[in-house]
């Protein structure tokens, strides 16, 4: 019997889903799920008639395999990949190729690729995203690991994955090791950060306008337009999900859905990278606790019973020009978001040596993934024109669209807030941009001299107040002080 090209692990409607795809663009693909009846249950509805062959032990998966063999797991993250790891490798020859298409943390990928490349075997830890859709029809494919290992699939992920408006597949190359799975990670996170702005977008209209969901769908429609910035998928599935009703009463189903937001841990996981690795990520963060805040319904509903609702003094604006500033300030607070995003990425890339392209990245955003959207496009030019630009709102186009939309977007705010609503996104989109155009922040002046007060911790000091720059020794280093404030006179030392 002929050997098949491809193996996948793990019948999930994901697994499923990529089966079919790999199958129609021409590779036969054995599969292998632990629980043998859904491998039954698949090869006899939609697998039926296809290059597809069904296995039912890992053993007779691994033989239905050509060397060197490439083995797909789509598994849930963490022990269940490496259970399979461990029962995978003493089936395996050198040179073959396990590719880990899950959202595992890029810490596992980076430790799983060093234990199997000691043992002579290939692994990729690579993001798919673009949810049931997008494994049938097309995905974003992130892939991370030895070069030589991609090369064995290039083929294969450029057929599978989405292609932009321009034609070009959606995947390259990402880089060594966990590369694949951080640079997903950070898609996961400012697609919270994305979800998380629109909401907030959503609630202001509707207590600043009055707009119910019917007519604030109408709006994003109209904002999803070819030639509208904020044209992106996200748009468009929120646009069509508020119009949709309740099939039993009748309601706008978006007005009875609870308002719980679950996790499955990419979101914290970005969060938790960019402390580490000391990169500011505000609203990404902000849309991490919000969905926290979301789950703790019943204290909610408690406490609001007792804090008082705030609902400021209204300020009388026409709709459609509310509408506008709407429009505006999420444009300008999505941009924000993604310069987080990408600064995450270029701090990671140096410090964990994965050479990224951030142009490769974006461009592999355009299609198929959840945060695809036409902006992307402005921003591949950026990272084509200046691959190493400090930050994306540095991008003269993008400084053109800070200019013109901090007004909007500070005013968007300040409704919000007279309305009751809540807009930590939003909020933290607006100050991170005025901390990073912020020569001196007086607020950590504040901190750097509490510091020293109380711990003798040092602090730097500047040319003089009306001079940002720090003062620096005869080696270009920043000259450290400390005052010791117990003596009299508090005298200065130099550190």
């Amino acid at each position: 019997m002929e050997k098949s090209k491809i193996g996948l692990i793990g019948l999930g409607v994901m697994g499923q889903n990529l089966t079919l795809n790999m199958e129609d663009k021409g590779y036969s693909v054995s599969i292998y799920n632990r629980t043998a009846a859904r491998t039954e249950d698949f090869a006899n509805s939609n697998a039926k008639g296809k290059n597809i062959t069904p296995t039912y032990s890992l053993e007779e998966f691994m033989a239905s395999l050509e060397r060197p063999r490439r083995i797909i797991l789509l598994v849930q993250a963490g022990e269940a990949v490496d259970d399979f790891i461990e029962h995978l490798i003493p089936l395996m020859d050198k040179g073959d190729l396990i590719i880990d298409g899950g959202n595992s943390f890029f810490k596992d990928t980076i430790r799983r690729n060093k234990y199997l490349a000691e043992k002579g075997f290939l692994y990729i830890g690579t993001g798919i995203s673009g949810g049931e859709e997008g494994a049938l029809r097309g995905p974003a494919i992130m892939p991370g690991g030895q070069q030589e290992a991609y090369l064995l699939v290039k083929d294969l992920f450029e057929k599978i994955s989405a292609k932009a408006a321009d034609n070009k597949p959606c995947v390259s190359y990402i880089g060594q090791n966990g590369a694949g799975h951080f640079v997903k990670m950070v898609h996961n996170g400012i697609e919270y950060g994305d979800m998380q702005l629109i909401g907030e977008c959503v609630w202001t209209l509707k207590k600043v306008t009055g707009l119910d969901s019917g007519e604030i769908s109408e709006i994003f429609h109209n904002w999803n337009r070819p030639e509208d910035v904020l044209r992106s998928y996200l748009i468009e599935i929120t646009a069509e999900s508020m119009k949709e009703k309740d099939k039993k009463e009748g309601f706008p189903l978006i007005d009875v859905v609870a308002d719980i937001t679950r996790m499955k841990g990419t979101g914290t996981w970005t969060v938790q990278s960019a402390l580490e690795l000391l990169v500011p990520i505000p609203t990404i963060t902000a849309a991490v606790f919000s969905r926290e805040m979301s789950q703790d319904k019943d204290l909610r509903i408690e406490l609001s019973r007792v804090l008082p609702s705030y609902q400021g003094g209204s300020r009388a604006i026409e709709r459609e020009q509310f509408i506008q500033i709407a429009h505006d300030a999420l444009y300008l607070a999505k941009l924000s978001s993604y310069a987080q995003g990408m600064a995450l990425l270029q701090t990671a890339s140096k410090e964990y040596k994965f050479n990224l392209n951030l142009k490769n990245i974006v461009e592999g955003w355009r299609a198929g993934c959840i945060i695809r959207a036409q902006f992307l496009d402005e921003v591949t030019k950026v990272y084509q024109e200046a691959p190493d630009l400090i930050n994306l709102l540095a991008a003269p186009r993008f400084v053109e669209v800070v200019r013109n939309g901090m007004d909007k977007l500070a005013a968007f705010i300040g409704f919000a807030h007279q309305a009751g609503v809540p807009v930590p996104a939003m909020d933290n989109s607006f100050d991170y941009i005025l901390q990073l155009g912020s020569p001196v922040m007086v607020s950590a002046q504040v901190a750097a001299i509490q510091r020293d007060y109380f711990g003798a911790h040092g602090y730097f000091k500047l040319k003089n107040p009306d001079v940002p720059e720090i003062m620096v020794n005869k080696d270009n280093k920043w000259r450290e002080f400390h005052t010791q404030w117990m003596l009299p006179g508090r005298p200065e030392e130099e550190v």
